[in-house]
């Protein structure tokens, strides 16, 4: 079986991280196939929902803690590390919704692209954790995934602590959404996708656009984003289409 599966179900791209067996540890293959999939999403897809396979959603790097032997160039290690820059990136510039639904472990990159995704659901049972300073790793990475969702101090406690943390703290920390019984979890997301897809797309793609770029800005700026974008989508015919 690949390592990552993925299938457009109507308006829904689904991907899914597919090595149960190690809890879903991602290679930079896995990685670079992601940012692949929500590059080139298909027209059609009105948003993605990104999960992992089996108990875990995804236990971080699979490479995580190993060192490189030999002479390390400075520019071959930024380009490994920017597959991974490229993944988070990816989620972030995706014009649709990405939604991320978190079973067991989200550690590291597991927990990276778990706070990085739009909107994140996550089990009661969940689990989240930045591992990488007990490894003798700058978590540099997951730091700039955390950067405008995490606030400081939880930001820092993570990262310096290595704390395992549960959904609640989670959620209160803004890595996660919502959080719900576990036997809940895949009705929790189901509710959500119909809630989302009865908005017409330029609405979809208007609320992405939006929060992209909004918290950045000025709130001038923010305020003046936001009239001329309601101007030109609700202006839109599409938005008047009955499905």
């Amino acid at each position: 079986m690949p390592d990552i599966l993925s299938k457009l179900n109507g308006p829904v791209l689904e991907i899914t991280l597919n090595r149960p067996e190690h809890g879903n540890g991602a290679t930079d293959a896995m990685a670079v196939e992601v940012t692949r999939l929500i590059n080139e999403a298909p027209e059609a897809a009105q948003c993605i929902v990104l999960r992992g396979a089996g108990s875990d959603f995804c236990i971080g790097r699979a490479t995580m803690g190993q060192q490189p032997s030999g002479p390390v160039e400075a520019l071959d290690r930024k380009r490994v590390f920017d597959v991974i820059f490229d993944c988070y990136g990816a989620i972030r510039n995706s014009p649709i919704p990405v939604i991320c639904v978190v079973q067991g472990q989200a550690l590291g990159f597991g927990c990276a692209i778990a706070a990085v995704a739009d909107i994140t659901i996550a089990s009661d049972k969940a689990t989240f954790q930045v591992p990488e300073m007990a490894h003798n790793i700058l978590p540099t990475m997951v730091m700039s995934s955390f950067v405008d969702r995490v606030p400081r101090k939880a930001f820092s406690y993570l990262v310096y602590s290595t704390a395992v943390i549960g959904a609640e703290r989670a959620l209160s920390f803004g890595i996660v959404s919502d959080v719900v019984p576990a036997a809940q979890l895949d009705d929790a997301v189901q509710k959500l996708i119909a809630a989302i897809l009865k908005a017409p797309p330029p609405a979809i793609r208007g609320v992405k656009e939006y929060a992209k770029t909004a918290f950045s800005m000025h709130t001038e700026g923010a305020v003046d984003f936001a009239r001329n974008i309601h101007a030109v989508i609700n202006a839109s015919s599409e938005m008047r289409r009955k499905g």
